[in-house]
């Protein structure tokens, strides 16, 4: 039977021991062709990280591996309190760097907020920001980012982010990921280690990502994964239940952001398959009886996909060489 004819959620369903079996043997081989004797993990106490960590223990004992949680002043306090949770539970080498001051001395915060500042004037001390995208499977389809601010007291308000504002806000938080990965690889230099890299497919694929911040790494071990993928290997790892429970977060705004209205626009079980489907050929009406989406929705979610693919050709992009003279 074809992939169109039986085409549901199952169509994602994996052996999980054979898969994490597997994925140990692959950075066994990794560390050894890049000569590196253990692995640095950066742990956002969510999904993917634990799930690599979890890996990398299983691959070359947990003592091998060191959990690196790196929160700054607008981390959730969730994310080290799981992020140790997960550490323990494994038995990892841990270690802990607030990388606030050096995203303060960078300008980080202030230029974020002086690009906020062009469309919300008023924008200052105690208030609060996200970003996020419009319904773009009921809407419009036009991918306008809007910033969402909340006042000191308690007030919301959304306001669309023309280009250049959208620019300054992301080149200031893509600091994060890039002052992060620079401590990953300060530890790895430090234990001739390599660094795991954390992006599961969805992510890889669609450029949900930092160049050279969270997109460097040494290996990537799950970027094949689809996120319901991972999720099953999660669960037979043994990640706790609250890490498999928390809803994918960005955790770079002062603001509570989830994946989804940042990035994906529509959840993350309907985006894993209208990926999986656009892949494999599966026709619309059958993916929006799968996904709770008319035709015309995945044919907008497709074409989305093949937009952020190739937005994306850049981040993937090696740096470019020239053989001889210019």
């Amino acid at each position: 039977m074809s992939v169109a004819a039986q085409f549901s959620s199952a169509v994602l369903r994996i052996n999980a021991a054979a898969e994490v079996d597997r994925l140990a043997a692959g950075i066994r081989n990794a560390l050894r062709d890049l000569r590196r004797r253990g692995v640095v993990v950066g742990l956002s106490g969510g999904i993917d990280s634990s799930v690599v960590a979890a890996l990398a223990a299983r691959a070359v004992g947990p003592q091998r591996v060191i959990g690196l949680m790196l929160p700054e002043s607008e981390s959730s306090a969730d994310s080290l309190v799981l992020a140790k949770q997960l550490a323990d539970g494994l038995g990892l080498r841990t270690a802990v760097e607030d990388v606030g001051p050096n995203l303060e001395a960078a300008g980080c915060y202030r230029r974020r907020d002086e690009a906020v500042r062009t469309v919300v004037p008023e924008y200052g001390d105690g208030w609060r920001c996200k970003i996020v995208l419009p319904d773009l499977v009921s809407g419009s389809g036009y991918a306008l980012y809007f910033v969402v601010v909340q006042s000191p007291s308690g007030e919301e308000r959304r306001v669309r982010l023309p280009l250049d504002a959208y620019l300054g806000v992301l080149a200031a938080t893509n600091m994060k990921q890039r002052v992060r990965t620079l401590l990953e690889y300060t530890y790895a230099d430090r234990h001739h280690f390599a660094v795991a890299g954390t992006p599961n497919r969805l992510e890889y694929d669609q450029g949900f990502f930092v160049k050279q911040g969270d997109g460097a790494a040494d290996f990537k071990p799950i970027a094949h994964l689809y996120k319901s993928q991972v999720y099953q290997l999660a669960e037979y790892v043994g990640v706790p239940e609250d890490i498999r429970r928390r809803q994918p977060t960005t955790d770079t705004y002062p603001l509570e952001q989830s994946q989804e209205e940042f990035y994906f626009g529509l959840s993350l079980e309907q985006t894993d398959l209208c990926l999986y489907a656009r892949d494999h050929g599966v026709p619309p009406d059958l993916v929006g009886e799968a996904t709770s989406l008319t035709p015309e929705q995945v044919q907008r979610v497709f074409r989305m996909i093949d937009a952020k693919r190739e937005a994306a050709r850049y981040l993937h992009m090696a740096p470019l060489l020239f053989d001889g003279n210019p």
